[in-house]
Order: structure tokens, then sequence, then C-alpha cells
């Protein structure tokens, strides 16, 4: 999925001048990274929102019009004020084609219902993660990652190492092999039916 976002080169900055630009309807922002100087901006606060609703939005190369002046980035941080729907800054990163990027990415969860520790069992599905950080270059970078459950009985669980990858997609290396998904039987732990399986 492309995005594309407009945005005004900023030239007023400070407490008062963000805060005019909140009640005008936009958002302060800034663009850095690259061999460009740092570059405050201001975005329409509406069409933000509504973009940053999207998952995609938040692991996707975004096409930045600055001024008329297209540049690809990476939505790096932004803030939200603490119980109105208001973005308050957002921060976004230059994308250099060449360089790897460094960037968490969200699981997508297929085959729960048909899972057989779901569907013959009545076993829960427990989500552990929900993201995981990859490094890859722009061109590569998926919008998510898909964990099939479809062989997973009870007990049983997928770990970052059964992760399928796409081409060029690697994952930041951790100290352990952690699990992303299982599946636990309702009256107990995973562990309970491990065991159990073992002993048969």
């Amino acid at each position: 999925m492309t995005f594309e976002l407009i945005a005004q080169a900023r030239t007023l900055q400070g407490t008062g001048a963000s805060r005019r630009l909140r009640r005008a309807g936009t958002v302060p922002g800034i663009v850095y990274g690259g061999e460009a100087a740092a570059q405050a901006i201001e975005v329409d606060h509406n069409d933000l929102l509504l973009k940053l609703k999207k998952e995609a939005f938040h692991s996707s190369i975004i096409s930045l019009v600055v001024d008329g002046k297209k540049e690809a980035v990476l939505l790096r941080d932004y803030q939200t004020h603490a119980y109105k729907p208001l973005v308050l800054h957002i921060d976004f990163q230059r994308v250099d084609a060449t360089h790897e990027l460094h960037i968490k990415v969200p699981l997508h969860f297929v085959n729960e219902e048909a899972a057989p520790g779901v569907k013959l069992n009545g076993g829960l599905v427990n989500h552990v993660l929900t993201e995981v950080d990859v490094h890859c270059l722009a061109a590569d970078l998926p919008a998510f990652i898909e964990v099939d459950l479809s062989a997973l009985n009870v007990g049983e669980s997928i770990h970052l190492s059964q992760l399928k990858l796409p081409k060029g997609v690697k994952l930041v290396a951790h100290a352990a092999d952690d699990v992303v998904v299982g599946i636990v039987g309702k009256g107990g732990a995973a562990a309970d039916a491990t065991e159990s399986a073992a002993a048969e």
C-alpha cells in the first residue's frame, strides 16, 4: 500500500507557534535523516489522523510532499493528546534506498479458527507478540508478516525462528527464540497440554 502525505515547510517554531498551528487544524512535525538537514513541517490534522488509523501507515514507505517536493520517509514517532483524538506532533525519517531500515512490522495471524487446537480441542489462541523488529531495504519492506496457525494443536506454539519472512527481510537478532503465538487449553497452560501429550 502506498501513502502520500502533503506537508508545508514550517518556519515558526516553539510552543506558542505549535499551539497556533494546532488551533488552525495542522500538526507540527519534523523530517530528519539522510544527507539533508532536519526540516520542520506542518501537515493537515484530519488527513493525518485518518492515515494513522491504518495499520499499514506505521510500517510503509510514505511519499511525503513538502511544498511540492517528494521524498520517501518512514513514520518514526508521534504524540497524541491524553484523551482527545488529537495528534500533537509527528516525526518522519528520510529513507535511503541503499541502506537497510530497522523497523517494527505487524504480525497478521491467519487460520486461527481452523487450527486443530481451537477447532477440535477447544483451545484458546494466546498472542504473545503482535509485531517484530526487522531489517531490510526499503524496496523489500512488507506491510505485515503473516503467521499461519492452521497446523497448531493445544500446547504447541510458533517461535520467532519459525516465521516465514518475505524475501530480503531479516529479523533483528534476539537473545532468545521467543514464542510468537501458541494455543493453550481452556483449563490450564500450554505446558500442561505438552506434558500430557508427551505422556501419551
